[in-house]
């Protein structure tokens, strides 16, 4: 019997012992995509979609406003969209063609008190991402995801991850749980991006016009190139690094501890610097008053 029948709807992440997983999981690797988000729809506890509007996401929002259509419901998961404030114009116009294109509002999130990059550098410096580049991920990625699934009192996530994308993402399981308890859904962790592709075209689903210029994996400006080899389509992402994530599919509490420590390091650097400054201050002159 389908592990599908055995299961009743997931309540939270706490339901999925190593061994659900792993049963789940070779379950969901004989389904396709459609067939794994409706898995989830039904099953999964408030479940939400969380997309930086890469094909990977896109065909899902595709693929989730069908499945809407079909049971005659408004579009059935909840959009997340993570405006770090350093993305595209291109990536920007493409969320409000989404919105009219599905009929759906995105949850948009940005770093904490700041609405523009100008807002963003005036309390953290320009060029974050050079100078404290896992600050910068903390800021403008991670805090903001946190936050947005708080509010929303998220459970579930489906991401854009594949993978034929290579790096962290290459044994990627369909269904998992990361160190906040959080469950991440990946409906197209087996396909390639030939078939991402295909499908885009075939749907005439809204797509980043950098596309057509031959990006591939689209992230804020200045760590998005386009990519080195065919093969490997994030190769234009960080390039020149090791690095192949931006902190959300990352270890949180590794990354807020880092951040925390980073952040009074700075501060005793910044206190250390006006004590300096104050033992090096010149006494005032004291003020005689003439006598006529």
């Amino acid at each position: 019997m389908p592990v599908s029948t055995n299961i009743a709807r997931i309540e939270s992440s706490a339901d999925l012992t190593p061994e659900v997983l792993k049963k789940l999981n070779e379950y969901l690797g004989t389904l396709d995509p459609r067939e794994i988000i409706e898995w989830a729809i039904d099953h999964l506890p408030n479940l939400h979609q969380t997309t930086a509007l890469g094909l990977t996401g896109l065909v899902s929002l595709d693929i989730i406003n069908k499945i809407s259509i079909d049971r005659d419901q408004q579009h059935l998961i909840p959009l997340i969209f993570l405006d770090t404030l350093y993305h595209f114009d291109e990536t920007i116009e493409l969320v409000h063609r989404c919105e009219e294109t599905y009929d759906v509002k995105f949850n948009i999130y940005r770093p904490t008190n700041a609405e523009t990059a100008k807002e963003f550098e005036a309390e953290h410096g320009e060029r974050l991402w050079e100078t404290d580049e896992a600050t910068y991920d903390f800021l403008v990625k991670v805090e903001p995801a946190q936050r947005a699934y708080e509010q929303h009192q998220v459970k579930s996530v489906i991401t854009g991850r594949r993978r034929s994308q290579k790096g962290d993402r290459g044994e990627i399981p369909v269904l998992e749980v990361d160190s906040t308890g959080l469950i991440k859904l990946n409906p197209l962790a087996f396909w390639d991006f030939k078939q991402v592709w295909t499908y885009i075209r075939a749907n005439e689903v809204p797509y980043n016009s950098l596309v057509d210029q031959g990006y591939r994996s689209i992230g804020d400006w200045h760590s998005t190139k386009k990519p080195a080899s065919e093969e490997d389509e994030r190769s234009g992402r960080w390039s020149g690094k090791e690095k192949t994530e931006c902190g959300m599919h990352q270890d949180y509490f590794k990354m807020r501890a880092a951040f925390v420590a980073a952040k009074k390091k700075k501060e005793q650097q910044r206190q250390a610097t006006v004590a300096a400054a104050s033992t090096r201050s010149p006494a005032a002159p004291i003020a005689v008053a003439s006598s006529s």
